[in-house]
C-alpha cells in the first residue's frame, strides 16, 4: 500500500513539471503564431492533456470494461467543471473572454446533451461514436477558421508588447510535446497507483471510472490550469476545462464507440444521476461565466464545494451509507436552490449593467 502511495507522489511530482513546460510553451507558442492563448487552449493543450482519457476509455472498452470507459468521460468532465474550474477561481479570479460564454460553452453543453441522448438507451452505438467523432472534426475546423480571422491582430499586438523577444517555434513545439509527454507519463503512474488503492478496498469499476480513474486522468488539466492561473494565462485555464470537456465527448467517447465492437454499454446507475450531474454542472459553466466575464473566488469555492458533495455522494451510494438519504435531501431542498437563486441574481444584475451601458454610450449627444 505505501508502495503505490510512494508511485502516485511520484506521479503528481511529474504532472508539475510537464504542466510548466506545457504552459510556457503553449503561450508562447500561440503569440508567435499570431493566435489568442484561448484558442490554443481550447484546441492544442485541452486535447492534448485529454490523451490521458482517450487511452483508458479505448483499452477499457477494447477489454470489455464498458463502465471505467463510460465513467471516466463522464466523471472527467464533472471533475474539470467542479474542481478544476473551482481551484483555478479560488487561486485567483479568472476573467473570461465573451467569445467562450457566447460560442465555446454553449457548444460544451450541447455535445453532453448529445452524449446523454444517445445514451439514452443504455449503449452508444458504434454509428453514435462516428457521429461525435464527426463532431470533433467539425470544432477542430471551426477553430481553425476563428484562428485565421484573429491571427494579425494577436500578432501585432505580440510584436507590439515584445518587440526585442523573438521567440522561436521550434522550441515552443518542443516544450509543448516535452510537457504533453510529461502529463502522460504522470497521469498513467496516478492512475494505476489509484486504481490498485480503490481495487483493495473492494471499489465497483463504475465509481473508479468516476472518480479515481476520471481525477487521475484528468491530472494534466488540474497541473495545466492551475499552472496557468498561477502565471497569468486565464484563457489557457479556462480554455483548457472548456476544450477538455468537448474532446471528452467528442473526442474520447466518440472514437471509444467506434471502435469497440457493438458500441459501449452505459449503466442505468449512470444514466440516472451522473450523466444528469454532468448536464447540471456543464449548463451552470453559463451563468457563472456569464456574470461580469469573471468567475470569482467565492465561485470558485462553490464549484469545489459541489465536487466534494458530489465525491461524498458517490461514496456514500456505494457503501449504503445511512447518512445518504440526509445529503440528497439537502443538496435538493438547500443547497442547490440557494446557488440557483445567487446565479440567477447576479445574471439580471450584469443584464441590467450593460443595458445601462449600451443605453448611456447609444444615446446620441452622450458622454
Amino acid at each position: 500500500m505505501w508502495t503505490q502511495i510512494l508511485i502516485l507522489v511520484a506521479g503528481l511530482a511529474v504532472l508539475t513539471g510537464g504542466a510548466e513546460l506545457l504552459v510556457r510553451g503553449a503561450s508562447r507558442l500561440a503569440s508567435s503564431l499570431g493566435v489568442s492563448a484561448l484558442v490554443v487552449g481550447l484546441t492544442v493543450v485541452s486535447f492534448g492533456t485529454s490523451a490521458p482519457e482517450l487511452v483508458v476509455s479505448l483499452t477499457s472498452a477494447l477489454e470489455g470494461n464498458a463502465d471505467i470507459a463510460v465513467g471516466n468521460v463522464v466523471g472527467s468532465n464533472i471533475f474539470n467543471v467542479l474542481l478544476i474550474l473551482g481551484l483555478s477561481a479560488a487561486i485567483t479570479p479568472l476573467v473570461v473572454a465573451a467569445k467562450l460564454v457566447r460560442i465555446d460553452a454553449p457548444i460544451m453543453i450541447g455535445t453532453v446533451l448529445a452524449a446523454f441522448a444517445m445514451a439514452w438507451d443504455g449503449r452508444v452505438s458504434r454509428f453514435e461514436g462516428a457521429l461525435l467523432t464527426a463532431g470533433l472534426v467539425g470544432f477542430m475546423l471551426f477553430c481553425i477558421r476563428g484562428a485565421r480571422k484573429e491571427s494579425a491582430a494577436v500578432k501585432a499586438e505580440f510584436d507590439e508588447q515584445a518587440p526585442q523577444a523573438p521567440v522561436k517555434r521550434w522550441v515552443c513545439v518542443v516544450q509543448v510535446l516535452a510537457g504533453l509527454a510529461l502529463l502522460v507519463a504522470g497521469s498513467n503512474v496516478f492512475v494505476d497507483a489509484a486504481t490498485a488503492i480503490a481495487k483493495a478496498f473492494g471499489v465497483s469499476d463504475l465509481v473508479i471510472g468516476l472518480t479515481i480513474v476520471a481525477a487521475g486522468t484528468s491530472m494534466p488539466e488540474v497541473a495545466t490550469s492551475v499552472m496557468a492561473a498561477i502565471k497569468g494565462e486565464r484563457d489557457i485555464a479556462v480554455g483548457n476545462v472548456v476544450g477538455s470537456n468537448i474532446f471528452n465527448v467528442l473526442g474520447v467517447l466518440g472514437p471509444t464507440a467506434l471502435v469497440a465492437q457493438g458500441g459501449i454499454g452505459v449503466a442505468p446507475a449512470a444514466l440516472a444521476f451522473d450523466f444528469p450531474v454532468m448536464i447540471a454542472v456543464s449548463v451552470a459553466c453559463l451563468p457563472i461565466l456569464f456574470t461580469g466575464y469573471t468567475i470569482a473566488r467565492w465561485e470558485g469555492w462553490l464549484l469545489l464545494g459541489y465536487y466534494v458533495a458530489y465525491t461524498a455522494y458517490l461514496g456514500l451510494a456505494a457503501s449504503e451509507h445511512d447518512a445518504l438519504p440526509l445529503l440528497s435531501a439537502t443538496m435538493a431542498w438547500f443547497v442547490v436552490p440557494l446557488t440557483v437563486v445567487g446565479l440567477g441574481v447576479g445574471v439580471v444584475r450584469t443584464v441590467r449593467r450593460e443595458r445601462a451601458l449600451a443605453k448611456q454610450f447609444g444615446r446620441p449627444g452622450g458622454s
